[in-house]
């Protein structure tokens, strides 16, 4: 590798923070520390379980934090300055992280965000752009300010979605996409080489945070937005509707769908309490 080492703590939590380590990774960078939010309980059993980026920490020596607070955090403000840090990388990392840790690496903190800034700000970018149909989108890395998304660009990817997949597989596209452009833009940056460019606010979008309930399709509504909605909350929380079986209501997981002729067709699903099936296995029991 031809660039000097770069010392540099990463910020990240999901599956999305593990692609652009991965990618980095292969290109010769390798973080000093990663903080990641706290392990939360999953699953049905609410099993206590290690946040990826904390297994994939584990997996490559590199020591962990996860702090529960990062505001008036005394110790971990004196832990990150020690470390002399020449940049701070963050990718879905889950919190707000305050200006005072922003600015302790001479280099700042940079910000890998799956939408081409400033459109779709905020906490869902993937997920909004299946939402809203929104196929030319991409990756940005931009310098954190204390607002959200909000900072200036360093270096954008457009990226033309063909078809919808599901999230995750346009996670990871954007995840391999951002962490080579991050490989890119990093010796640059530490070289004083890249100029800063101010995001025109007055374009700015923004998506919100998802919750639960978001998921559930109207059957009766309009097909390819069913469609969209089936590939934008996959993997979580998963596309569901309520049925109606033998003076049951019951609540079925949608796993896929397709979009064909004009029609929204469930290929695979999860009833309550059962296991994945077909569409068709699940069509013959009911009564």
């Amino acid at each position: 590798m031809n660039h000097e080492p770069i010392k540099f703590v990463f910020w990240g939590t999901s599956e999305f923070s593990v692609y652009i380590l991965d990618s980095l990774k292969s290109k010769g960078f390798l973080p000093s520390l990663i903080i990641s939010t706290p392990d939360k309980p999953q699953g049905r059993k609410l099993e206590i379980k290690p946040t990826l980026t904390k297994i994939w920490a584990e997996e490559n020596n590199i020591p962990v934090l996860q702090p529960e607070k990062l505001k008036e955090n005394d110790e971990l403000f004196r832990n990150l300055s020690s470390l002399n840090s020449d940049v701070f990388i963050v990718a879905s990392y889950g919190k707000i992280i305050p200006d005072v840790l922003l600015n302790i690496p001479k280099y700042k903190t940079l910000n890998v965000h799956p939408s081409l800034l400033p459109k779709l700000r905020g906490p869902s970018p993937i997920e909004t752009a299946i939402l809203k149909d929104i196929k030319k989108t991409g990756v940005s890395i931009m310098r954190l300010d204390k607002e959200m998304d909000h900072g200036p660009l360093l270096a954008q990817v457009e990226y033309n979605v063909p078809e919808w997949p599901k999230k995750e597989e346009l996670e990871k596209t954007f995840g391999e996409i951002g962490g080579e452009l991050l490989a890119n833009v990093l010796p640059k940056w530490i070289a004083d080489e890249i100029e800063e460019i101010e995001q025109d606010h007055s374009k700015a979008t923004y998506c919100v945070k998802i919750e639960k309930q978001d998921a559930l399709l109207d059957l009766a509504a309009n097909p390819y937005e069913n469609f969209r909605k089936v590939k934008a909350y996959s993997g979580w929380p998963n596309a569901f509707f309520f049925l109606e079986n033998d003076g049951k209501k019951i609540r079925v997981v949608v796993k896929d769908a397709k979009y064909e002729n004009g029609d929204f067709i469930i290929t695979r699903v999860i009833p309550e309490g059962k296991k994945e099936m077909s569409r068709d296995d699940f069509m013959r029991g009911i009564k």
